[in-house]
């Protein structure tokens, strides 16, 4: 799409508040999205000292897929509550879209503030599998061609075209393991070279087990306020200076899959340059090498100190803790330009990009 306005210098829109559960698998406080969802809540009504009846509008990103019933965001609506009523939607995706959804709302000025959250339990079924139903449903999609497999083939297509080696993957692993180590929410962590991860075994080849992102459970969530509303809600908020989504073919077959022009057009549309932390949704190894290549990120920033999503994957709600994990570097003065990265779909397909400065 052209000639759309996805960049705001002055920040019109800004984060206030972000809460997130800890990264696990099969956890006992994520039996469902209510029970996840209820202690959020309190967490970002205490950063920021808003109630439910403060917030203007309400947008969520889950699916019935991974639930395995119809309608499961409705549920999820129980944890806001009935009454007063609700303004509210919700997208079929990982939830850093439906914080795309609320910041234009905020922006067309028909609210001043927005709360998103997105949730996921991956454990309760075959997550490579479910993922399968994003395909094509005629030609695809019936060979059954797991998420996994998919990337190990968009990994094979980088190694034997030279565009990266096993080794540049494992980096990749061995840095983010390594800076997982100070996360305490992170499913795992440890101090590792990527030697030592090189001589582990093959998973699925060309993917070893550190490649891929675990298995997750969990949810995050989020508030937006209008810059006047922002300023009276928190010291420091991390405005939004740059918000852009693109797409590439749903066709494996059709493109390129050791680069990702989607990518690299929203973000030149949203302003990327100069960021000095980047958090990217990168479930394998070297999609972190596609998506550094295709914002044209240098050695001057710090890409995932979080550990990224290598270290904790939840489904449909980790692109939004990216956002979320970025404006906490803003809020805490470890940066003064972030920029956020959420994907959806197989082998990049989907990609947006989300810069946020302080003001």
């Amino acid at each position: 799409m052209t000639g759309r306005t996805c960049t705001d210098p002055d920040g019109s829109v800004a984060v206030v508040g972000y809460a997130a559960t800890p990264w696990r698998r099969s956890a006992e406080t994520t039996t469902n999205g209510v029970e996840m969802l209820i202690p959020l809540f309190s967490e970002v009504f205490a950063q920021t000292g808003m109630t439910k009846s403060d917030i203007g509008f309400w947008c969520s990103g889950s699916s019935d897929y991974l639930a395995g019933r119809a309608f499961s965001f409705i549920a999820a609506v129980d944890s806001i509550g009935a009454v007063p009523p609700i303004n509210e939607s919700h997208v079929e995706m990982d939830a850093a879209w439906a914080l795309y959804e609320a910041w234009v709302k905020i922006r067309t000025g028909e609210v001043d503030t927005a709360l998103v959250y997105g949730f996921g339990k991956s454990s309760a079924g075959m997550l490579r599998r479910t993922l399968t139903m994003q395909l094509d449903p005629y030609t695809v999609a019936p060979l059954w061609p797991d998420s996994v497999s998919v990337a190990a083939l968009q990994a094979r297509a980088g190694l034997d075209s030279g565009a990266w080696s096993e080794a540049d993957m494992a980096e990749v692993a061995a840095r983010s393991l390594s800076d997982a180590t100070t996360n305490p929410a992170a499913q795992f962590s440890r101090t590792v070279d990527a030697a030592t991860l090189l001589a582990e075994p093959m998973w699925s080849d060309p993917l070893r087990r550190h490649d891929i992102a675990p298995v997750t459970d969990g949810a995050a969530m989020m508030i937006l306020a209008s810059a006047e509303k922002a300023r009276e809600l928190r010291e420091n908020p991390a405005f939004v200076t740059g918000f852009e989504h693109r797409i590439d073919s749903p066709a494996i077959g059709s493109r390129d899959l050791t680069a990702s022009p989607s990518t690299a057009a929203a973000a030149r549309a949203a302003g990327a340059d100069g960021a000095e932390i980047a958090e990217l949704h990168a479930p394998f190894t070297h999609q972190e090498l596609i998506l550094r290549s295709a914002i044209g990120l240098g050695d001057a920033a710090a890409v995932n100190p979080s550990g990224g999503v290598l270290v904790g994957n939840p489904m449909f709600s980790a692109g939004l803790a990216r956002i979320g994990e970025a404006a906490r570097a803003v809020w805490e003065g470890r940066a003064g330009k972030v920029l956020a990265h959420a994907t959806s779909g197989h082998a990049l397909q989907q990609n947006l990009i989300a810069v946020m400065e302080a003001k």
